[in-house]
Order: structure tokens, then C-alpha cells, then sequence
């Protein structure tokens, strides 16, 4: 599989990334190892976590997903120096009272003590790409459109994130670092910072990007190019919308009993539960058959497809979804297929924004 460099640092890693949110809640252990397994056989070197996972985010599973990759590496001796190794420290709790007592900010102690915790429940001495998965401070995210000032309220700021965070990479820990959830304004001001007080730059932007949701193009892409900062594209398949499994009875479909837009009811409230966004997965996925591919392969081209984006996150809940998802590694689509995408995008923009 080809591997590309994210942003400047020495990383280099597979136009797919593993993502693992689901293990500790729809996947089991066992499952878990398995779909890790297969993922390295299949040639993927890079998997991505966060110490908030499993999702939906609960008490009882924060820190799962971290610990049963953990426990696949101890029972797999030299897996873990084939890969590239990404999870997120949780940004402001945002309801979740038991990240750091619900705190309504993310102080650098609180990242070293995280990062910490995160390399003991992984059970590995350093973290490849170690990233804030969301923004401290004030900022629309999450399905919010509209920066409010008067939110506004102090916070620890970005510099002093940024001197946690290094002193993580001089101790070894970190070897690169990344943002998730961000804007154009919060990756400038991060290298800025960076480059004008000699900090760890960051490597990678993970934000969410797929057929229902282009926001990315909407400026964050200039930035992140002329940074020299790399994307992480999560959701390519729009939380599935993009796979085709809800297009028959909408999010109650009997054949995607398994799905989380179907198991959980909080995420049926997020923007992926939006009835814009399964109309217009629908849209999307009706165009995919109309020229001989599954949705699933063309969601997963058209990421693949676009210069913006360096790797694409998959979640997966079985090894047989995981072949199918890999499989359309490679896959290119007609310059048809691709002016037939932009159309529908210009008729219904961005709706799980």
C-alpha cells in the first residue's frame, strides 16, 4: 500500500489508517485483535485511537479502546515497531464528567498526566503522533456553525499547549504531534506559535471529510497546504451513511441492526443523524450504483481521490468489513463519476457540517 509523509515530520504512513473507536463497545476483544490482525497483514501500518474511546463516549469505557490495543501488543511481539501509532488527549469534557472531573479547560499538566496514562494503557514507551482531539478554546465544532464571542472565557492557551506537548517530545514520549476538530485560525496560530518560540510543529489536522461533509474545502484546505500540515480524513463513510446500509429504511434499517447511527440514539442527534444527511448520502450512493460500484468504493475513492487528503480513517466492526473497505484501495474514478459528485455538491452543499 503507498505511504505518504504527514506534514514535516518523519512519519510515514499508508494512505489508510485504522480507526478504533469502535473496540470496547461494538467490538469485543477477541473481534478487536482479529480486525488489528488482519489490518497488518493486509499491509496497513498506521491506527489511530483516542483516551475518550470507545464511542458513544461512557464512564465505563474511557480508556478501553486504548487498552485492548494494548493487550494485542503484548501478545504480538514486534507489531507494534511496524506501526504507526496516533491517539488524542480529550479536549474540554463537553459533558463527559469523567475526563479530569468534567474540566472546562485542558492545562498542559493535564496533557503530560494523559499522555501518561495513554502509554500505560497502551503498553509502548512512545506515542508516534500524539494529538489534541479537540480545541480549549471557543470555537464552533461538532455540527456548530457560527464562532460566538460571547462565549469566549479563559482558558490555557495554545502556547502553553504547545510547551506541554514538547516537553513530551524531549522525554521521548511523543515523536510528533497533531490537532483534531480545528479550524483554519487554530492550525495557523499553532505553527506560528511553533516556529516563533521553536516548538514541536504540528504534523497533521484530523478532521472529518467525506461526501456529506467537504467543509475541509472551505479554507482549512489552503491553510493546511501552504503550512505544509497534513489531513486525516475521519468518516469517509459519513458514520456509514455513505455505505448504503440506511438508504432503504433510513436509520431504523433492519440490515443495519449493527450500525451505530442505529444502536445508539445519541448519535442519531449529531450531524450525521441529520434527515439532510441520509438524503443526501442517498444521493451520493444512488450515483455510486448507477456506475457499477458500491457506495462504500466510491466514498472511499473519492477521499482517496483528493489532494487535500493524506490518509483516511477507517472504523470497522468485523474483518469482513475491513477487506471490503481496503479493497477499494487503488480504485480511481472517471472524470464522469467525479463532475456527477461535484454536481450534487453544488445542489446540497455540506449537510452533516
Amino acid at each position: 500500500m503507498k505511504t505518504i509523509t504527514l506534514g514535516q515530520s518523519d512519519l510515514h504512513v499508508t494512505t489508510y489508517c485504522l480507526g478504533t473507536m469502535t473496540f470496547g463497545e461494538q467490538v469485543d476483544e477477541s473481534t478487536a485483535h482479529a480486525i488489528l490482525d488482519r489490518s497488518l497483514e493486509r499491509g496497513v501500518n498506521f491506527i489511530d485511537s483516542a483516551e475518550m474511546y470507545s464511542v458513544p463516549a461512557r464512564a465505563p469505557t474511557f480508556g478501553a479502546t486504548e487498552t485492548i490495543i494494548g493487550n494485542w501488543f503484548a501478545k504480538r511481539p514486534g507489531a507494534r515497531q511496524k506501526l504507526v501509532l496516533a491517539t488524542k488527549v480529550a479536549g474540554p469534557a463537553r459533558g463527559m464528567n469523567w475526563i479530569r472531573g468534567g474540566a472546562a479547560d485542558l492545562t498542559g499538566s493535564d496533557i503530560i498526566a494523559a499522555c501518561d496514562a495513554s502509554l500505560k494503557r497502551l503498553q509502548t514507551e512512545v506515542i508516534d503522533l500524539y494529538q489534541i482531539h479537540w480545541p480549549v478554546r471557543n470555537v464552533p465544532s461538532f455540527g456548530a456553525l457560527y464562532f460566538d464571542p460571547s462565549k469566549e472565557q479563559e482558558v490555557t492557551s495554545i502556547h502553553a499547549q504547545l510547551r506541554a506537548l514538547a516537553t513530551l517530545v524531549a522525554a521521548g514520549k511523543v515523536r510528533a504531534i497533531g490537532l483534531s476538530n480545528e479550524s483554519p485560525y487554530g492550525v495557523h496560530e499553532f505553527v506560528r506559535l511553533a516556529e516563533q518560540h521553536g516548538l514541536p510543529r504540528v504534523a497533521t489536522v484530523q478532521n472529518p471529510y467525506c461526501l456529506i461533509n467537504r467543509s475541509v474545502e472551505n479554507g482549512l484546505d489552503e491553510t493546511m497546504h501552504r503550512l505544509g500540515v497534513s489531513l486525516l480524513a475521519y468518516s469517509p463513510l459519513g458514520f456509514g451513511l455513505l455505505s448504503g446500509k440506511y438508504d432503504a429504511a433510513g436509520l431504523e434499517a433492519p440490515d443495519a441492526a449493527k450500525g451505530r447511527m442505529s444502536l445508539f440514539e445519541s448519535m442519531k442527534k449529531q450531524r450525521w443523524g441529520r434527515p439532510a444527511s441520509l438524503a443526501a448520502a442517498k444521493r451520493y450512493n444512488a450515483l455510486a450504483r448507477e456506475h457499477g460500484l458500491t457506495p462504500t468504493q466510491m466514498a472511499l475513492a473519492f477521499c482517496q481521490s483528493k489532494w487535500q487528503v493524506a490518509s483516511s480513517i477507517i472504523g470497522v466492526t468485523s474483518v469482513a468489513q475491513l477487506d471490503e473497505n481496503l479493497d477499494a484501495a487503488g480504485m480511481t474514478l472517471t472524470p464522469e463519476v467525479l463532475s456527477a459528485i461535484d454536481a450534487i455538491r453544488w445542489d446540497i452543499r455540506d449537510p452533516a457540517v
